[in-house]
């Protein structure tokens, strides 16, 4: 993922130009759900495509931030009221195991890295 003030790829280091939008679906809080408009980029030296996230959202997460950010904070529980059956023990156990992964993405300056949202989709699609 590259963050809006980056227009630089991540893989080569080429320029990355504008290459349409797709929708992602974005669940919060009470079972509600929204869909955003997510940028798409495209390198033109190799290829690869980006997609900018929005603070909101994890690459590869369908939750909003906060709620999987109130889980890790031990916020949201299995019984906190509203939270109930949203979202599961199993998906909340997962976020849990992948802590570390989860907040260095959101925080890289703990690791000392200065690109901090960027996220790689893959080749070309």
């Amino acid at each position: 993922m590259v963050s809006a003030d980056v227009s630089i790829c991540p893989k080569c280091g080429g320029a990355l130009k504008y290459y349409g939008m797709v929708p992602r679906i974005v669940r919060t809080k009470n079972r509600a759900t929204s869909w955003v408009k997510i940028r798409r980029l495209r390198c033109s030296g190799c290829g690869a495509f980006h997609r900018e996230l929005p603070e909101l959202i994890f690459p590869h997460k369908q939750y909003e931030a906060e709620v999987i950010l109130g889980v890790l904070e031990g916020l949201i529980t299995c019984e906190t009221i509203g939270f109930e059956d949203y979202p599961c023990e199993l998906t909340m156990a997962n976020w849990k195991s992948q802590e570390p992964q989860l907040l260095l993405w959101r925080n890289p300056y703990l690791k000392g890295e200065t690109e901090h949202e960027t996220y790689t989709c893959g080749g070309r699609t």
